[in-house]
């Protein structure tokens, strides 16, 4: 007869323990440091291959069975402070399956998790799972992420741009142009990148509507940014849009020059004697 599934996050401690085993166990040091520095984690890497660490992870969601919402946070959380990449991509992988406990509390845990969740791998991950998926379900919430756009965290700023996940691949570009437009002027390369990423997957879908949005706005557009953007359109396209954000660019700064400029308080001082 099976046996009756744990209750609590602290009955699940063994099992916690023996997932951490398997993965140690897994893992390739020889190619931790590496790896590390290419996902930019802030926390030491066990460089599991991805199918091998999805597989303990079935397992080890299987072999929980069903936690009430408090004790399975408690349990992410655990997660969350551990000591290696893979510990805070569990938390990640487990609250995006969780569904259930998509409420209040949980938010504010996410919500905090955003600003820790530093390196593109970490921040791409929690923003393009649970994020998307939340908001996607619970369109009411996408104001807060457009809050983000303002927000002083470039990680932060660049999660909401994978927050627009589900919306761009379901081809609803309605809220994920107005998120981008916000952060067209962002000074940060890894926001930059990000925004010309989902240009990017946004004309997958509606080519025309993208391209209009881009000449809309060529004179605001990074270099990286557009030509992450354009990676799907024609060479001649291409050329043409890079030519004409010069030109949009190079107006710009002409106009600039041509604003006078407020005198300098230090002109009519008068010297000290």
């Amino acid at each position: 007869m099976r046996a009756a599934p744990p209750r609590r996050a602290s009955d699940v401690e063994p099992l916690r323990r023996g997932y951490l085993a398997e993965l140690r166990r897994s893992a390739r040091l020889g190619a931790a440091a590496e790896l590390r520095r290419y996902l930019g984690s802030p926390l030491p890497v066990l460089a599991l291959p991805v199918p091998e660490f999805r597989r303990h992870l079935r397992a080890f969601d299987r072999a929980l069975g069903p936690l009430p919402a408090p004790d399975l946070r408690r349990l992410l959380v655990r997660f969350w402070r551990g000591r290696t990449y893979e510990e805070r991509l569990t938390a990640i992988e487990l609250l995006d399956r969780h569904t259930e406990m998509w409420h209040g509390a949980t938010w504010d845990l996410l919500d905090r998790w955003v600003d820790e969740a530093t390196g593109w791998a970490l921040s791409d991950s929690l923003a393009s799972g649970p994020v998307a998926g939340w908001i996607a379900a619970e369109p009411d919430r996408f104001d807060r992420v457009l809050d983000w756009t303002g927000s002083p965290h470039s990680w932060r700023r660049r999660a909401a741009t994978y927050a627009l996940r589900d919306w761009v691949r379901s081809g609803d570009l309605e809220r994920p142009l107005e998120l981008l437009e916000r952060l067209l002027d962002d000074r940060e390369f890894w926001v930059q990148r990000a925004v010309g990423t989902w240009l990017r997957e946004c004309w997958k879908k509606d080519a025309e509507r993208t391209e209009r949005f881009l000449r809309r706005h060529l004179a605001r557009l990074a270099p990286v940014t557009l030509t992450v953007a354009t990676e799907r359109a024609p060479t001649e396209l291409r050329a043409s849009l890079r030519r004409t954000r010069a030109e949009a660019r190079a107006a710009r700064a002409a106009r600039a020059d041509d604003v006078p400029r407020a005198p300098s308080r230090r002109a009519g001082r008068p010297k000290r004697g």
